[in-house]
């Protein structure tokens, strides 16, 4: 991604140095393109990351013998089907001897080896997690999983992987152990970012009686972060809005998820009702392909979230969610929703999703988390008659702040699989019948006015 920096050219500095510092404020951020930003930090989930651990546990004659854990502390981001691949570059001559629990994608070059060839010598080997079914032998607890890690707001027991590598041609004490560099987090695409790894207090272990602790020889911890933006160059999900008091349904924005474009892309979307969809599927590959097959619409997402204000009670009231997945290549299973609204703090009743409050900060109880019950609706298929989930959500009046007005009733922020989902402009919302026509001129003609006497007084200054 283009830094800040590089994407904002502003070619007017001669000028600018003659108007105030009110006016050059205005002039450098309005004509200068608005950047797209690479952070990983998230408002809703500002500890989130995930940690891999790595213990030493026992000497070997050349090197050493150890656990390496994954935890996903991120609170509604998961990594689905096909899961994880972890990388980095070893600090001197190292290889793999063996490995249970996991296995490398490449062995390498191991010519030079006599008898005993190790399992990878590559200098940079990727690891990959083994599949469910591995026999017993070849497992060891938290393994064997595909690489599928559940989000640790979600489900705290499958949050969690681990593997087992016995490391050769390493040093053999605390002092000649070299740390291994250049970590990287593929989950399964692109999108996170990991740091050096860092030496820690060695890692404590209790028996299964709890009457003894032994711990690590060595540890040392990775944190990795989530970037949406270096995951996907464009949104994966977006919002439309309705309610019972106005018959405008807001849709998802257009394009918010990239635009047809049949002349460079041709086949990049199919209709609904195209006869010859079925051989278009099965020629794309099998279910969750990393390349999506989306049904033509306006918005062009492959999950589409619908907020509908159902009922209104005199102490109540109730919203309907849906959840659409317009991906015909993919079925999301775990998958997980995250709303920001500031009636939350009053949710009653969730009738068929699995609930829980979200509190990113101290007295903010403004969020709240949503997934599918077990064997009923945790798994949300590809596009088609039976893609989509919903329930519905029965609130509590807090009479001194409750107001259908100037879109109360309609979430500020909504996430799905932990990717931050397209809204419509707050002017599109539905309005109550009985309020003042809404006004004509677009909230965009303020700027445009600024644009407008910034480059009067560029040409005249």
């Amino acid at each position: 991604m283009e830094s800040s920096s590089s994407s904002c050219s502003c070619n007017c500095s001669r000028s600018i140095a003659k108007l105030t510092s009110f006016t050059i404020f205005f002039a450098v951020l309005l004509s200068c393109s608005f950047f797209t930003s690479t952070e990983a930090y998230d408002a809703l989930d500002p500890n989130g990351n995930l940690t891999i651990k790595w213990d030493v546990i026992n000497w070997t004659p050349d090197g050493y013998l150890a656990v390496v854990t994954m935890i996903n502390f991120q609170q509604y981001r998961h990594i689905q089907t096909p899961g994880w691949t972890l990388g980095w570059t070893w600090a001197k001559k190292e290889v793999i001897w063996s490995m249970v629990g996991a296995q490398t994608t490449e062995q390498g070059d191991c010519s030079k080896f006599k008898g005993n060839i190790p399992h990878c010598c590559k200098k940079d080997p990727s690891v990959v997690d083994l599949l469910p079914g591995t026999p017993y032998n070849q497992q060891i607890a938290n393994c064997c999983r595909g690489g599928v890690l559940t989000a640790w707001g979600q489900d705290q027991a499958n949050a969690v992987g681990a593997f087992q590598i016995s490391v050769g041609q390493a040093g053999t004490s605390n002092k000649t152990v070299k740390l291994p560099k250049n970590f990287t987090l593929m989950a399964p695409g692109p999108g996170y970012t990991c740091g050096p790894a860092k030496i820690v207090r060695p890692t404590q272990f209790t028996t299964s009686d709890k009457r003894r602790t032994t711990q690590a020889l060595m540890t040392w911890n990775i944190t990795c972060t989530y970037s949406q933006f270096l995951a996907q160059k464009t949104p994966t999900c977006c919002v439309s809005l309705s309610s019972f008091y106005n018959d405008t349904i807001v849709p998802c924005p257009t394009c918010s998820c990239g635009c047809q474009n049949n002349i460079t892309q041709p086949g990049s979307c199919v209709e609904a009702d195209n006869p010859y969809l079925t051989s278009a599927i099965s020629a794309g590959g099998p279910k969750s392909s990393s390349k999506p097959l989306l049904q033509c619409t306006s918005h062009m997402c492959p999950v589409r979230i619908h907020w509908h204000v159902k009922v209104n009670y005199k102490d109540y009231w109730r919203t309907k969610v849906t959840i659409t997945n317009f991906n015909y290549r993919m079925n999301y299973s775990q998958w997980n929703l995250v709303v920001q609204h500031p009636n939350f703090n009053n949710l009653t009743q969730s009738f068929s999703f699995m609930y829980k409050g979200l509190t990113p900060y101290d007295g903010l109880n403004d969020t709240a988390m949503l997934w599918g019950i077990k064997f009923y609706n945790d798994f949300l298929n590809e596009a088609g008659p039976f893609g989509n989930v919903q329930s519905e959500l029965l609130f509590q009046k807090d009479k001194t702040t409750f107001s259908f007005e100037k879109g109360f009733a309609f979430p500020r922020r909504v996430y799905f699989n932990g990717d931050n989902c397209v809204m419509p402009p707050p002017d599109a919302y539905p309005w109550l019948p009985n309020a003042s026509s809404r006004p004509i001129i677009s909230l965009l003609q303020p700027v445009m006015t600024i644009l407008a006497a910034l480059a009067f007084l560029l040409a005249y200054a």
